[in-house]
């Protein structure tokens, strides 16, 4: 597979998981200030700004908007396209990707797809959000996982599938832990123990259905929320599928069907960090969380990810030419691959052969440039 589809793929992946997860944080904090009366100003900064800071954009939005206010927040995290990680802008580079690898995916996906950004960008979604946030909000999560089931029933479990699983759970684990970290405050320590609120138990409800954890959580710790249960399913749980090391052990597996590398081996360096963090979160307990404190404790966790999407580029996208030969001959290899699939896809052309990740690592370096 040639490095430019398969980072097409993988990012594709982590724009439609994006869009979707960002969807969930907006909307159970809209719902959630029904449950809270008598805000003053500062008070719905402090409710707002978190969410701002989660996505790592509170430098940009600082710079557009003097206040944190319910406005000025859902505009800049939906609709704004100059922001980089709003939903509009997720969506639009999650059909920008799939279209330059439309011949990688299915028609079925290219659909879902593209209506989901035609819609999103109409004046019936605006007229919408105007009329029903919540509507809206729903509209979004359904076609995000309408456009997941897509993937994971029409296109061809190859390499390009595991790199879309790769973006899809590496995205996925990586915001779960912005979402924890925005009430991190709520979360005890051993040495400041906590007395929960009413206003506690509301943030921590609200935060399980962001995840859509609420009905799981009930079944495995009964009603009572608790914050280092609700931590715990979040980060420890092996049952629940937005947990973190449910999401760490999806990437570790697709990252070593790529390579064909054997379990509890590694032949790069984004399976090695992969195979490390994910022992780590096997064998991981809310005490060490507390211990080290729920904050610190994430910011090490979104480190590692980073690391691990930075090993992952170096190992199959980013491949340096070590000389002009070199980047001829790979030039070459791109044209070449490139001329037997519009063959493949030609009428009368015979069906291709699918390799694995050991037949290709036998075959030489296929990977150009980005």
């Amino acid at each position: 597979m040639l490095s430019r589809v398969a980072n097409c793929l993988y990012w594709m992946s982590r724009y439609i998981e994006r869009a979707d997860n960002t969807a969930r944080i907006v909307d159970v904090n809209l719902q959630l200030l029904l449950d809270f009366r008598k805000l003053d100003d500062q008070s719905l900064a402090e409710h707002w700004m978190p969410i701002i800071e989660s996505t790592g954009d509170e430098e940009n939005f600082l710079k557009r908007h003097p206040k944190a206010t319910g406005p000025n927040v859902t505009e800049f995290l939906v609709f704004d396209a100059e922001n980089p990680n709003s939903i509009i802008s997720s969506v639009s580079q999650a059909r920008e990707n799939a279209r330059m690898v439309r011949d990688q995916i299915t028609a079925e996906l290219w659909v879902e797809l593209n209506r989901l950004y035609l819609w999103i960008r109409s004046a019936d979604a605006r007229e919408l959000w105007r009329r029903s946030p919540a509507d809206f909000f729903a509209q979004i999560r359904n076609t995000s996982l309408l456009l997941v089931g897509t993937i994971y029933a029409t296109v061809v479990h190859n390499e390009g599938w595991y790199f879309m699983q790769v973006g899809k759970f590496l995205e996925r684990a990586d915001k779960i832990t912005r979402i924890l970290d925005v009430r991190h405050a709520i979360f005890p320590t051993k040495e400041t123990p906590r007395t929960m609120t009413q206003r506690d138990a509301l943030e921590l409800s609200s935060m399980l259905r962001s995840c859509s954890a609420w009905d799981a959580y009930k079944a495995a710790y009964g009603a009572e929320v608790r914050p280092e249960w609700v931590a715990e399913m979040l980060l420890f749980s092996d049952e629940f599928p937005r947990s973190v090391r449910f999401c760490v052990e999806k990437l570790d597996d697709a990252l070593r069907r790529i390579s064909g590398v054997a379990p509890r081996r590694f032949s790069n360096d984004a399976e090695k960090l992969s195979g490390r963090l994910l022992a780590e979160l096997e064998y991981g307990s809310m005490d060490e969380v507390l211990a080290v404190g729920l904050h610190e404790y994430l910011d090490r966790l979104q480190v590692k990810f980073n690391g691990i999407g930075e090993a992952l580029f170096n190992a199959y996208i980013f491949q340096p030419f070590t000389n002009l030969e070199d980047e001829i001959i790979v030039q070459q290899e791109m044209q070449q691959q490139q001329s037997r699939q519009n063959a493949a896809h030609s009428p009368g052309a015979r069906k291709p052969r699918f390799h694995s990740g050991r037949d290709r690592a036998s075959s030489g370096n296929e990977h150009g440039k980005a």
